[in-house]
């Protein structure tokens, strides 16, 4: 019996990804890298992790926390003992604990509101409120979505969100006029205004997180309050400029849209607790510089109350966004094994930081918004962030504007998973989806190299 058939590794498809890592192994045995590059045999096998992470993160031959775990595998049994040998002192538990830190702690309580504002329709509450109060015009209807679906994903996740804004939006998209082209703007400023308002707070994407842990490691003290204090700035202004492309785009003028008027019920017993609940984790994470808890420790905060008072059960534990917390484990797990070899510092010292901050601010951006366009925005961040941070100076600039851009890069249906979800709809086509999404990801370049010389540096 012909087994490979039944193994997604062994799919046709793949063969050239195959292809490509024997070719890695078979330049590692020949010692290539260390004799042509001048690197360490730490830094070699570091690099070799890292090129196939990249190549399979890329082409997501396998699912992408199974590349994860394999970081975690290969850094155990191979890169851990040639590092030790080498005296440099790393431990097995270093990168045992990039899967469960702070940051993952957080990002577990922010999964798990995502979770009960759902599950009590906290959230499509929020969304109704917001479309009864915008009117019959076209415009401000459209804005109002742009606004209520950039606050949910600031704090539950923006796949979620932007598959309730469609089962919401939907009926209205339905009874435009077929002549009109304002329906397909609705569609995209669905995804498009999830994918901004993710960079809000350090829960939104997973690369704010991803940054906040790097530049935790290298002595800046980021908190949950100062990260929305540099980002919503950014997210404010690109919502807007969102909001005056796709009316361009696809005009709303002469339409006039019926907004169903439901009676508002009063919140049931549990949906007051859980809002409750809710307002106390934001409190705790804006104010952890004077209560002391880190934001990880708030985020399971919140998991032991909603667990514990039964709000949720356990299913609604498994379905949890576990491939996203290995996701972060692997990144960070990966970092561990760069920096200690000192590939990282390798590679910082390789790029062009004699020609200005400029210069590199510029080339690692257009990286990011490139790989992001392409490929998973956490894979992007776990593969760049490193470098970045390696460098020997602006490192905490450099993280910052990586991250937003690995979420502001949002041309086409792969680019983000609630692009996925608008594309998934059927509503839309790549082209419809390609060209303001090039707007908005051009002009969120535009502003964030402006801010990184600008506003940024002022509360560092």
């Amino acid at each position: 019996m012909d087994f490979s058939r039944h193994l997604k590794l062994f799919k046709k498809d793949n063969l050239p990804v195959l292809l490509i890592m024997v070719i890695l192994l078979a330049l590692y045995q020949a010692h290539f890298f260390t004799k042509f590059l001048g690197i360490t045999p730490s830094e070699e096998v570091a690099l070799i992790i890292l090129l196939v992470t990249a190549i399979l993160w890329v082409f997501e031959t396998i699912p992408l926390f199974v590349t994860s775990l394999m970081v975690l595998f290969l850094s155990i049994i191979w890169l851990l003992p040639i590092m030790q040998n080498a005296g440099l002192g790393t431990t097995k538990e270093q990168f045992l604990s990039a899967f469960f830190g702070d940051i993952t702690m957080l990002f577990m309580g922010g999964f798990v509101l995502s979770i009960l504002l759902n599950k009590y329709g906290l959230a499509r509450r929020m969304a109704n409120w917001m479309l009864q109060r915008t009117g019959e015009d076209a415009s401000k209807v459209m804005f109002g979505i742009i606004l209520i679906s950039s606050f949910l994903s600031m704090w539950m996740s923006n796949t979620a969100t932007a598959a309730m804004m469609f089962a919401i939006v939907g009926p209205i998209m339905a009874k435009l006029p077929d002549t009109s082209t304002f329906s397909k703007g609705l569609a995209i400023a669905i995804p498009f205004a999830c994918n901004l308002g993710g960079m809000g707070t350090p829960i939104g994407t997973p690369p704010n997180a991803i940054a906040i842990e790097y530049l935790n490691q290298k002595g800046f003290d980021i908190s949950f309050i100062e990260w929305m204090i540099i980002a919503i700035p950014l997210t404010l202004i690109l919502l807007i400029l969102l909001w005056r492309i796709l009316l361009i785009i696809f005009p709303s003028k002469g339409i006039k849209i019926e907004v169903e008027k439901k009676e508002v019920q009063k919140l049931s017993p549990q949906q007051r607790f859980v809002l409750g609940l809710f307002l106390l984790t934001v409190f705790g994470w804006l104010t952890g510089g004077i209560t002391g808890l880190s934001s990880g420790t708030v985020g399971l905060m919140v998991v032991i109350a909603a667990f514990g008072f039964g709000l949720l059960n356990q299913r609604d534990f498994r379905n949890i966004s576990w491939d996203i917390l290995f996701m972060l484990g692997g990144g960070l797990c990966l970092g561990v094994g760069l920096s200690q070899s000192g590939l990282t510092d390798t590679i910082a010292g390789a790029l062009p930081i004699e020609s200005g901050f400029f210069i590199a601010v510029m080339v690692l951006m257009v990286v990011a918004a490139l790989m992001t366009t392409f490929m998973s925005n956490t894979a992007t961040a776990n593969l760049l962030i490193p470098v970045a941070i390696s460098l020997p100076q602006n490192q905490l600039i450099l993280t910052i504007v990586i991250s937003i851009m690995c979420s502001s890069a949002m041309a086409l249906p792969v680019s983000t998973p609630p692009n996925a979800v608008a594309f998934g709809s059927g509503m839309l086509k790549t082209k419809d989806m390609l060209y303001p999404g090039l707007l908005v990801t051009i002009l969120s370049f535009l502003l964030t190299l402006v801010a990184s010389f600008s506003y940024i540096p002022l509360f560092f």
